[in-house]
C-alpha cells in the first residue's frame, strides 16, 4: 500500500507519540509498504532511520511560534510568563496551533494514498488534515486520526478547553473515517456522535532484539521502579511517598520521571531509599527496568488508570512482576507482600501480544478493508 503518516516528530525525540510514529512507519516499511512521513525535522538521526528502513521523510518546515520560556531568576517575571503561556495556550492552543497551517499547506500536494494516519498530540495536526481534505482532494482512501489523549475530554489538564475548541474536534471527527484510541476506556471521552468511528489500537513496540537484562536478579535490598510523568492536582505521588516514609524495612524506589519537583520534598526523609534518575532514552529505560525486583503501576483515578497502555508494553517487555497501587487507597498488605518477594497479586499482562507492533500495524491496515 501507499501510506502517508503525519506527526509532530519521531525518534530521537523521547515521547510516547514520537515512539508511536517511529514504530508505525518502521513496521509498515518492514511489511513492504511505501511510506511517506511528514514531520518537523529537527535531527540528522531521523534521516538515518528513514534510509535504514526505507521511508520518505518530508519536512513540514521550521516552526516560527516558540513556547514562552519561564526560566528566569526573578520569580515574579517567571510567574508572569507562566501566566502568559497558560493564557495563550487556553485561548489559541499556542504554539501548537501553527501545525494546523503547516499540515494544511503540506498536504495540498499529496494525494492517491491508500491510508493516511495522522498522529496527535498535538491535535492541531488532525485539524490541518481536516482543513485540506475534501471529496475532490481526499488525499487517501482512508484517514485514521490517531489520538493518544483526548482533547476536549482531557481529564489530566488542570484547565478545561474553551468551548469554541469543540468546533475543531467535531470538525475533524466528521471528516475522518476512523479515530483510533489506545484503550476502550478512552472511548467515553469523545463526543457520542463519533463513537461508531472509534477503534481501539494500542501503543505498539518491537518485542524482539531489545536490550534486556537476562541474568539473575540480585539486588541487595528489594528494588522497584516507576517510569512516567506526574501532573499537579491530577497525578501526584505524595500519598505513596508519605507511606514509604513510614516504613522501617529496607528498599530502594527508583523513579524515572522529568517531574522531579514532586519527589524532592521526600528525598531528605527517604534518603538512599529514593533514587531519582529523571527521564532517560527508552532503550536504556527498558534495560534498567529489567533489573528491578518488581515494577510499579500507579493508579490515580479511572482515566489515568486507563491511560498507561504504552507503559504496560514497556513493563511486559522488561518481564518483571508489576504491582498496581491506587494512590487514594493504597493496599499496604499487597505492597508489603511484594517487598517480601510474594508476587501472587501481580498484574496480569498475559495479553501483552496486543502491544506487538506487528499486530498494531495490522489493525491500521485492516481499516482499509472495513
Amino acid at each position: 500500500m501507499n501510506i502517508l503518516v503525519v506527526s509532530r516528530n519521531i525518534f530521537p525525540v523521547n515521547s510516547p507519540r514520537s515512539f508511536r510514529t517511529t514504530e508505525l512507519v518502521k513496521e509498515f516499511c518492514m511489511q513492504g509498504h511505501n511510506v511517506t512521513l511528514y514531520i518537523v525535522k529537527e535531527h540528522e538521526e531521523q534521516d538515518r532511520i528513514a534510509k535504514e528502513f526505507g521511508f520518505i521523510i518530508k519536512d513540514l518546515g521550521p516552526l516560527k511560534l516558540k513556547d514562552i520560556s519561564t526560566n528566569y531568576k526573578s520569580k515574579y517575571i517567571s510567574l508572569i510568563l507562566r501566566g502568559m503561556r497558560r493564557l495563550l495556550l487556553l485561548l489559541f492552543e499556542f504554539p501548537s496551533i501553527e501545525l494546523m497551517f503547516k499540515v494544511k499547506n503540506a498536504l495540498k500536494k499529496e494525494n492517491n494514498y491508500d491510508l493516511l494516519v495522522s498522529v496527535a498530540v498535538p491535535h492541531s495536526i488532525h485539524w490541518g488534515v481536516a482543513w485540506v481534505r475534501s471529496k475532490k482532494h481526499p488525499i487517501a482512501k482512508i484517514w485514521v486520526a490517531d489520538c493518544g489523549d483526548p482533547f476536549m475530554g482531557d481529564k489530566l489538564d488542570s484547565f478545561k478547553k474553551l468551548f469554541y475548541f469543540e468546533y475543531f474536534e467535531k470538525w475533524f471527527g466528521r471528516k475522518t473515517d476512523y479515530i483510533s484510541v489506545p484503550s476502550t476506556d478512552h472511548i467515553s471521552y469523545y463526543f457520542p456522535e463519533f463513537k461508531t468511528k472509534i477503534r481501539v489500537i494500542p501503543q505498539g513496540f518491537k518485542f524482539e532484539n531489545q536490550n534486556i537484562y537476562k541474568g539473575e536478579i540480585k539486588n541487595p535490598v528489594p528494588t522497584f521502579a516507576f517510569a512516567g510523568v506526574f501532573v499537579q492536582g491530577k497525578r501526584e505521588p505524595d500519598s505513596f511517598l508519605k507511606y514509604l516514609s513510614t516504613l522501617i524495612a529496607d528498599f530502594k524506589f527508583v523513579v524515572f520521571s522529568p517531574n522531579v519537583q514532586f519527589l524532592i520534598p521526600f528525598k531528605e526523609k527517604l534518603g538512599k531509599k529514593l533514587d531519582i534518575r529523571g527521564f532517560i532514552p527508552r532503550e536504556d529505560l527498558l534495560y534498567e527496568l529489567s533489573k528491578m525486583d518488581f515494577l510499579l503501576h500507579i493508579e490515580f483515578h479511572s482515566f489515568v488508570k486507563s491511560n498507561s497502555p504504552s507503559k504496560f508494553a514497556d513493563y511486559a517487555i522488561a518481564n518483571r512482576p508489576v504491582i498496581a497501587l491506587n494512590m487514594e487507597h493504597i493496599d499496604k498488605e499487597k505492597f508489603v507482600a511484594f517487598l517480601n518477594k510474594d508476587y501472587s497479586q501481580q498484574m496480569d499482562l498475559s495479553d501483552a501480544d496486543k502491544y506487538r507492533i506487528e499486530n498494531v500495524t495490522q489493525k491500521f491496515l485492516d481499516l482499509t478493508n472495513e
